[in-house]
């Protein structure tokens, strides 16, 4: 029961904090999407590292850590390449243009044309892949570990796990209709605060568990590396490439990642937050890793069925009540600061790119607040059915870390994003019409290399169409001289930030070197 009572209490807090600040009727649309533009550097990292952890690095990264060790750690600790970059290259261009979202920039260098694509493809991907998979990891790690807690909705897995993802769906959403980012970033803080001490409580027991720090290297020490060799199925390190060039679309181009960037009070306050979350990431690797490979030393490889049971597995052996409660809390809170946050960005793109640009120019801000929430209205339909879709497939395949699957789904997306935004920073006078092929290239091509290569990872698969499709731009633009220079697109807010990047940028190289 205590379990249950700390559960109750979270939900009560969260909704009651959210609930706190609920916005007057008559508000600007920058009040409401972007918090009125008065965000300072601690709400920026803690919100933007909460809304990037959810249920699958719980569940997903964990599994895979269980199956292929440290290496599974370059999707956390690699991110310091993309914030660095988003950072002192793309957020500041974003701030001197005054945008609202990522897609008026586009549309200020590539073109209407160009920005709808961009617009409605990020729409498409958020609402389906993006909440879906955010609802279907929370929910599904919720049964997997508690589902006794849950009989009372029925005997039967998957029609729990079903209400589990509409539950907790409607509950992000009736507090970010209310309160739009300024609900998201104050949940955000205290959704953090339980992620981090959830993940510290499950890290500490798997450690013990395995006998402390120094059996890593004595039980599974061929787990302890970040580089596995470039034949490897999942996580070769010649993929190291591809979650490059990827990190520029999660990072430097997403929306619900860069919505509290966009809305901070000064370009000091954007880059010290976001490096301060780059900080984070090295601790979010270690909550989220180490268990997996603890666990793995503990087992054997013949020990989990599923690997994506190595969370449940450590919360059901190893934790008592009171910690499981704590735990639980934790993945609602990694499921809520995601589907939140997506939420207000659908909300944002939708009413701005979309209802304002091109279907309803003459909207007031009201109206675009009104459109707003009702986005998040047909957004929660949306992502609740593809939450059961995932159940579906997930269920369909229960021996392979489902992470990687899912990954290679929105990598079909998110290869055009990452060649349209270099387009537009890079290139001096891009043709319009040309980035919009290169755009609508990225799927075809992945779908050949897929075909002729079909044992190619698929990092490595982005990594080679990301390079195709924007080469056919970038090499005339070679010829052309057409490259925009370093002190057009490079800007530090102070030499204090300039230092803490420095800083930032040798840890990751030490990292990668101290753990080869």
């Amino acid at each position: 029961m205590i379990d249950l009572f700390i559960v109750i209490v979270y939900f009560a807090a969260v909704m009651a904090i959210a609930m706190s600040g609920k916005l007057k009727k008559d508000i600007s649309s920058e009040e409401y999407f972007l918090s009125g533009r008065n965000l300072k550097w601690p709400s920026i990292a803690i919100s933007t590292i909460a809304t990037n952890i959810q249920g699958m690095q719980y569940m997903g990264f964990m599994g895979s850590a269980y199956l292929y060790g440290l290496a599974q750690a370059n999707m956390e600790i690699n991110a310091i390449q993309g914030i660095l970059m988003a950072a002192f290259i793309f957020v500041p261009l974003y701030l001197k243009e005054r945008v609202i979202t990522v897609t008026q920039f586009i549309e200020k260098r590539l073109g209407s044309e160009v920005s709808l694509a961009y617009s409605v493809a990020n729409i498409a991907l958020f609402s389906t892949l993006g909440l879906g998979a955010a609802l279907f990891w929370g929910a599904y790690a919720a049964d997997m570990v508690f589902g006794e807690y849950f009989l009372f909705i029925s005997d039967i897995q998957t029609t729990r796990i079903a209400a589990l993802i509409l539950g907790l769906g409607v509950f992000s959403a009736i507090y970010t209709f209310y309160g739009g980012l300024s609900a998201v970033v104050r949940t955000d803080i205290i959704q953090f605060s339980i992620l981090l001490i959830g993940g510290s409580i499950l890290l500490l027991v798997s450690i013990n568990e395995l006998g402390g720090w120094g059996e890593l290297y004595n039980k599974v020490p061929e787990k302890m590396h970040l580089h596995l060799p470039a034949d490897h199925p999942k996580l070769p390190w010649i993929a190291l490439g591809g979650m490059f060039l990827l990190n520029i679309n999660y990072w430097c181009a997403n929306q619900v990642v860069l919505q509290r960037s966009l809305a901070a009070k000064s370009l000091r306050h954007a880059q010290v937050g976001l490096m301060v979350g780059g900080v984070m990431k090295y601790f979010m690797a270690l909550i989220i890793i180490v268990p997996g490979i603890a666990l793995y030393g503990l087992l054997g490889k013949d020990g989990l069925a599923d690997p994506d049971e190595a969370f449940p597995y450590l919360v059901r052996n190893f934790l008592s009540p009171g910690f499981r409660g704590i735990i639980l809390c934790a993945l609602f809170a990694s499921l809520m600061s995601t589907v939140d946050s997506l939420f207000n960005s659908l909300s944002t793109l939708f009413s701005v790119d979309i209802y304002k640009r091109h279907l309803r120019p003459e909207a007031t801000d009201s109206e675009m607040v009104q459109m707003g929430r009702r986005t998040i209205l047909v957004t929660l339909c949306t992502g609740v059915m593809m939450g059961l879709v995932l159940m579906w497939i997930k269920f369909g395949d229960q021996g392979e870390a489902f992470t990687h699957t899912l990954n290679d789904l929105r990598y079909f997306v998110n290869c055009g994003i990452v060649v349209l935004i270099c387009t537009a920073v890079f290139l001096k006078v891009p043709r319009h019409r040309f980035a919009l092929a290169a755009f609508l290239l990225t799927v075809p091509l992945n779908l050949l290399l897929r075909k002729i290569f079909p044992d190619m990872n698929y990092f490595v698969r982005a990594m080679w169409v990301i390079l195709i499709a924007f080469s056919s731009l970038g090499i005339p633009a070679i010829f052309g001289k057409q490259w925009r220079g370093a002190s057009e697109w490079l800007k530090s807010s102070d030499r204090s930030a300039t230092r803490f990047a420095i800083v930032l940028a040798v840890s990751l190289v030490l990292s990668h070197l101290l753990f080869h």
